[in-house]
């Protein structure tokens, strides 16, 4: 039996994720600040559940992480499926300012706290929720294009770290546009809004593949690789900007 941890368990991709991996066979320990929530999950399957309540901002998240890895007895997978992120054209400081500790300080944590188990127990996979925002510098979200984009960033070092060390631990960067989960709930209409069971689908496929990037699905293969074309002064000039939230 596989063994995997996912933290932001407790709902939208990260829920649906745990869900077929547990229909797949696995042992799962999950984590989140919603504990009721787990518990949820848990009363499903509750001898291939482990549950831990974690706020990956708190001082004692990379303790608690820890902790759910003994009590798993491993871990072969770590999703990281946490994250805010908030429309943000006014630049209130408190919104960018709360973006960075959950999107930068709290990945990093959780990040190199499963990196540096892994390296001490013969490896494993680390697989992270991130986004296509990363790709540009959005000015209606300046900290999550941004946090997006370390994130992104920080799996490809980390990635090559693994390598130049010569440790078997394989990364996947998961690249999502809008998906319809509790973050999108009574907003206004999205362009390409995608399923959550169907992106969780296409999520395992990724990390069963061992796909080192994916962005889901091809109509934001397509919107990417155009973004991409944009040259600098003509970005500076765009207007990008959809309801309350962000992909």
């Amino acid at each position: 039996m596989k063994h995997a941890i996912i933290v932001g368990a407790s709902s939208g991709m990260g829920r649906e994720v745990c869900n077929i991996l547990l229909s797949d066979g696995w042992k799962i320990g999950i984590a989140a600040r919603r504990e009721s929530l787990l518990e949820e999950i848990k009363a499903s399957c509750p001898d291939r559940v482990e549950v831990m309540k974690i706020d990956v901002t708190a001082p004692d998240a990379a303790e608690r992480l820890l902790s759910l890895a003994e009590r798993m007895g491993g871990v072969d997978l770590f999703l990281y499926s946490s994250g805010i992120g908030k429309q943000n054209s006014r630049l209130d400081t408190n919104i960018e300012l709360a973006t960075i500790d959950v999107n930068s300080r709290g990945f990093t944590a959780m990040i190199d706290t499963m990196f540096n188990y892994m390296a001490a127990h013969s490896g494993g996979h680390i697989a992270v929720i991130s986004s296509i925002a990363g790709t540009k510098g959005l000015g209606a979200a300046p900290s999550y294009s941004a946090t997006k984009a370390f994130q992104n960033t920080y799996i490809q070092a980390l990635e090559q770290l693994a390598y130049m060390r010569g440790l078997p631990i394989r990364f996947t960067d998961i690249r999502p546009g809008f998906v319809d989960t509790d973050l999108l709930a009574g907003s206004r209409h999205y362009p390409m809004l995608m399923d959550k069971t169907r992106v969780a689908r296409s999520i395992v496929r990724a990390i069963y593949s061992k796909r080192h990037v994916k962005v889901i699905d091809m109509r934001y293969r397509m919107l990417v690789s155009a973004w991409r074309l944009i040259p600098k002064w003509l970005w500076r000039r765009m207007k990008i900007q959809n309801e309350n939230t962000t992909p």
